[in-house]
C-alpha cells in the first residue's frame, strides 16, 4: 500500500513537472509575445522573461521588436529624362505593434519588400537622372513616406529608406565623363582669363609707376638681369627695351645743343693752316704757339655792299667731241 502511494506520489509530481516545462516559456529581451488560445487572440502582449502558457491550448508567438536591415533589390527603370538606369536600395524598419504584424498581414518581411520594390520603381519614374545622381536626400523623403502610409497597418514602422546605388549605361557614362571634362576646361579657362586681366592691371600699374621715374626701368632691367645670371648653365640675352631709348630721346635735346656749341666754338677757335703746310703739321704744333682766332662776326652782313658777280658763260666743248690732233705728232 505504501508502495503504491510512493508510486502515485512520483508519478504526480512527475506529470506535475511535464505540464511546468510544456506550460513554460522564456521571451528574451527584444522580443514580444503574443498568445493565441484556440485559435483567438488574448489581450496582453508578453513581456520579457519567463511566461506561462496553457499546453495543448495556448500558443505563444515570439515576434522580434529589433530594427530590420533590408536590402531591395535592383530595380531597372527609366527617368523623366529617358535615361534607362538601375538602382537599388536599403531599408531599415522595425515593428511597433507585434499583434498588428501577426494578425494584420501573412509575412510583414515579404511586404514590405514587395512594398520597397514598387516604390523605388515609382521614384525611378518620377525623376530625373541628375536628382537620383546629387539630390538623395529628397528622394529617400519621397520614398521612405511612399512606404511608411500602408506599413502603418501592418503594425510596422520604417525607421529609414537609402538608395545605395545608380548604375548607368557605359554611353551615359561616357557623356558624362565628356560634360564633365568640358566644364572644368571652361573652369580653366575662365581662371585663366582672369589670371591674365589681373596681371595685365598690375603691369599698367607698374608701367605708370615706372613712367614717372625712368631709371626704375634701368633698375628692373638689372634686377631681370641678376636673376637670370643665377642659372651658370644658361645663356644671357639682353634685350634693349624701347622705352630706355625714348627716355633717351627726351633726356638728349639739351645736351645735345650745348655738345654742338662746344665743338662750333672749338672749331672756331683752331687757325686754319696755310696752303703749303700739310694738315698733319698743323696738327702737330703745340696748342701754346697757335695764335687766338679772330672772333667771328656773327651778324647779317649787307648784301648792297657785295660786289657783284657778273656770270661768264664759259664755252666747253661737248662731251662727245674727240680733241683735235697735233700735227707734229709722229706716229709711233
Amino acid at each position: 500500500m505504501v508502495e503504491e502511494l510512493v508510486i502515485a506520489v512520483i508519478a504526480a509530481v512527475c506529470a506535475c513537472g511535464l505540464y511546468a516545462m510544456a506550460a513554460a516559456r522564456v521571451v528574451r529581451q527584444y522580443e514580444r509575445g503574443v498568445v493565441f488560445r484556440l485559435g483567438r487572440l488574448q489581450e496582453g502582449i508578453r513581456g520579457p522573461g519567463f511566461t506561462t502558457i496553457l499546453p495543448f491550448v495556448d500558443k505563444l508567438h515570439k515576434v522580434n521588436m529589433q530594427i530590420v536591415t533590408m536590402p531591395v533589390p535592383a530595380q531597372d527603370g527609366i527617368t523623366r529624362d529617358n535615361v534607362t538606369v538601375r538602382v537599388d536600395a536599403v531599408i531599415y524598419f522595425k515593428v511597433v505593434d507585434a499583434a498588428e504584424a501577426l494578425i494584420r498581414v501573412e509575412d510583414y518581411r515579404f511586404a514590405v519588400s514587395q512594398m520597397a520594390q514598387t516604390s523605388l520603381r515609382s521614384i525611378i519614374g518620377k525623376s530625373d537622372l541628375d536628382d537620383l545622381l546629387s539630390n538623395r536626400e529628397k528622394l529617400n523623403q519621397g520614398l521612405e513616406l511612399m512606404i511608411d502610409s500602408p506599413a502603418i497597418g501592418w503594425g510596422v514602422q520604417i525607421d529609414r529608406v537609402e538608395i545605395k546605388d545608380v548604375s548607368l549605361p557605359e554611353t551615359m557614362k561616357r557623356s558624362m565623363a565628356r560634360q564633365a571634362e568640358a566644364d572644368r576646361e571652361r573652369r580653366a579657362r575662365v581662371i585663366n582669363a582672369d589670371a591674365e586681366l589681373q596681371a595685365s592691371k598690375k603691369l599698367a600699374e607698374a608701367a605708370k609707376q615706372m613712367s614717372g621715374q625712368p631709371a626704375a626701368l634701368q633698375l628692373r632691367l638689372l634686377q631681370t638681369v641678376v636673376a637670370v645670371a643665377a642659372e651658370k648653365n644658361s645663356t644671357l640675352v639682353l634685350p634693349f627695351p624701347v622705352e630706355l631709348l625714348r627716355f633717351l630721346e627726351r633726356a638728349t635735346p639739351a645736351e645735345a645743343v650745348q655738345a654742338v656749341q662746344a665743338v662750333s666754338g672749338a672749331v672756331q677757335a683752331a687757325p686754319s693752316p696755310p696752303a703749303d703746310q700739310p694738315v698733319a703739321a698743323a696738327a702737330d704744333q703745340p696748342a701754346a704757339d697757335l695764335p687766338a682766332a679772330p672772333t667771328a662776326d656773327l651778324t647779317t652782313p649787307d648784301l648792297s655792299t657785295r660786289p657783284k658777280v657778273s656770270s661768264v658763260p664759259t664755252s666747253a666743248p661737248p662731251l662727245d667731241e674727240k680733241p683735235p690732233k697735233r700735227q707734229d705728232a709722229q706716229p709711233v
